[in-house]
């Protein structure tokens, strides 16, 4: 199968086609990250890497199916509800401007959800409305996303049961499912704000005081039950725990001059693999 990943990231997309069991002829991606260009060429070298989407035309490329992830800030509930203002996400539209060009078999695009209105468009634009589909059926964690494809028979995959404490090394969580991957994962990622807030992913190498903390929910000033004292006794997530979360393989993005927090940032941006290779199993596998 010839692809075309616009927005590709480091290449989840390509790991997922494998994982469906789909031989992949030609991979184009369309990156502009430096660290994420180098994570996918240390894992695929033969990867043809076609630069800024702005400046593709897509009748240059013969392709099977064009797959992608548009920049979803304007739409997040994290962000400042900018929608299609937001010039990030604007980039749909380069989307669709190269999907018509190059007028591929199959397409996917996926993006996070977002209020009806701006769903809609998106929907009119492709022809298609989306499935929405939580990687807590597949992972150990919370992903509710989008998914516009003309793939047939795509369904909502079977519940694996897997929980965050299934994908810790060394580590107990008190939640069943972890809640954000992101680069900015170290940033204000502390006990108290874990506790009172319920931000980020905190795990826990101490299970007697992880039932103790999280049942009795100490006052913030509470320095004796989770100060600096206990430190030792809870850490972030590490960066093959999120690997394992987003269902990449361990040590994915180990690439030598890439650092944690690329290393964050790549896998937070990316898609969980196993959800596409789920979508993807429905590809009638077969050229242009």
């Amino acid at each position: 199968m010839k692809v075309l990943s616009l927005f590709d990231g480091i290449s989840c997309g390509r790991v997922a086609l494998e994982r469906a069991g789909i031989n992949v002829e030609k991979y184009y991606s369309s990156e502009i990250e430096p660290s994420a260009i180098t994570i996918t060429n240390s894992n695929y070298p033969d990867t043809i890497q076609i630069g800024d989407i702005t400046k593709l035309n897509g009748s240059d490329y013969d392709v099977d199916i064009v797959i992608g992830g548009s920049p979803c800030q304007g739409f997040s509930s994290a962000g400042k509800g900018l929608n299609f203002s937001d010039p990030r996400s604007m980039l749909f539209f380069e989307y669709v401007r190269v999907l018509n060009e190059c007028s591929p078999k199959y397409f996917l695009l996926e993006n996070v959800r977002m209020k009806q209105e701006y769903q809609d468009i998106i929907s009119s634009q492709l022809g298609v409305r989306p499935i929405e589909i939580n990687s807590s059926l597949v992972s150990g964690g919370l992903r509710r996303r989008s998914y516009w494809t003309n793939i047939p028979n795509v369904t909502q995959p079977e519940d694996k049961n897997i929980k965050l404490n299934d994908v810790l090394d060394g580590a107990y969580s008190d939640r069943e499912k972890s809640f954000c991957i992101d680069a900015m994962y170290g940033k204000g990622s502390n006990l108290r704000r874990y506790l009172h807030r319920g931000s980020r992913q905190i795990v826990f190498t101490d299970k007697e005081f992880m039932n103790r903390v999280t049942v009795n929910k100490p006052h913030i000033d509470d320095t004796n039950a989770i100060g600096n004292g206990n430190r030792d006794k809870w850490r972030l997530l590490t960066v093959e725990e999120a690997e394992k979360i987003q269902t990449l393989p361990i040590g994915y993005t180990n690439v030598d001059g890439i650092s944690k927090y690329n290393r964050f940032h790549g896998i937070g941006n990316g898609w969980t693999v196993d959800v596409i290779a789920h979508i993807f199993k429905g590809l009638i596998c077969k050229a242009k």
